[in-house]
């Protein structure tokens, strides 16, 4: 089984006097975070700043894992990794030292699988990264569930409404319309619902 590809965002801010109290213990967070993750026997393929090219060096990297390292608000990050993770979600695992409960909302709504706040020893790295992809899995799952269904309820009312309009133009009866539909579909190789969606098309043009 291949390790986890994982990129992290790492908000510090390299510039700036060297004896920064602040700027040198987000340094050490990070050393510890990066030691963490590769004693977890992670593979780190990038480390990114948040800026304006994280969503494409993301869409190039394709990260199993994306891990932000923020001392405290990272709103400007999140937006840049929700554009980066629009159209292919992927587990987020936020390490941080802010509890503010609106942040913690605010990273829970872009996405984010774990919000771990004030939590960085390495030996907690790897269980906290299995739970939130277990976590994101289960997530992902119930969405792919509830597109399913809604797709199969959009089908069911083209359906509904092709058979309503053979029913009017062709005085069919709803079962003898049915059966038009899918002879027509079993003869053109066709979805039901695609050979239904055809029928309402050409009503429209036709109004």
């Amino acid at each position: 089984m291949r390790h986890l590809r994982i990129v992290v965002v790492n908000t510090i801010i390299h510039a700036g006097d060297e004896d920064d109290a602040s700027l040198l213990a987000q340094a050490e967070r990070a050393r510890a975070l990066r030691i963490g993750l590769l004693e977890a026997g992670y593979d780190i393929i990038a480390s990114l700043p948040p800026d304006m090219y994280l969503p494409e060096r993301i869409a190039q990297l394709q990260p199993d894992m994306i891990i932000v390292d923020a001392e405290s608000d990272a709103r400007d990050v999140l937006e840049h990794i929700v554009i980066a993770t629009r159209d292919e979600r992927r587990p987020i695992v936020m390490f941080t030292e802010s509890d503010d409960t609106e942040s913690m909302e605010a990273a829970m709504a872009a996405g984010v699988s774990a919000y771990i706040v004030a939590g960085l020893q390495s030996d907690r790295i790897k269980p906290v990264l299995q739970v939130a992809l277990a976590r994101f899995k289960r997530e992902q799952k119930l969405l792919d569930e509830l597109s399913d269904t809604k797709s199969k309820l959009a089908e069911r009312k083209i359906i509904e409404r092709a058979k309503g309009l053979l029913m009017e133009r062709q005085r069919f009866s709803e079962e003898q319309a049915y059966q038009k539909l899918r002879s027509m579909a079993m003869s053109k190789n066709l979805k039901l619902s695609e050979v239904a969606q055809r029928i309402i098309d050409v009503e429209d043009l036709l109004g």
